[in-house]
């Protein structure tokens, strides 16, 4: 697997993915987050989130509502968490194989992409 840049991974669309690959090694996923800013890995490297703090639940709403807009053109689904009213989270990882895949770098790059309102 290559690194790719947040350009070039907005141009691709996910893969559907039953399972049966492995999922990304660490060393790759921690160097393909070096090109997406503000995502980090979790759950001991399964995982990744960004968390972001909007200017009011709606906001909040709002922003999930794309996500969930993009998210299912692709067919590959995030986590999202709103809590305290404003802070928003997002976990992206490969289900069918308990880690992680180039889909959830896409679908990253993809969400980096939306608009969102952040507390001033």
């Amino acid at each position: 697997m290559q690194t790719q840049s947040a350009s070039q991974l907005v141009k691709k669309k996910c893969l559907p993915c039953e399972g049966g690959v492995e999922p990304c090694p660490l060393d790759f996923a921690k160097k393909q987050l070096e090109q997406l800013e503000g995502w980090a890995l979790t759950h001991h490297g399964q995982r990744i989130r960004k968390d972001w703090k909007v200017k009011h639940f709606l906001a909040g709403m709002e922003f999930f509502g794309r996500c969930a807009e993009v998210a299912e053109a692709d067919g590959h689904h995030p986590d999202l968490h709103l809590e305290g009213y404003r802070n928003v989270s997002i976990e992206l990882w490969t289900h069918a194989i308990g880690g992680l895949s180039e889909n959830d770098f896409i679908l990253a790059a993809k969400i980096d992409q939306l608009p969102i309102e952040l507390q001033g």
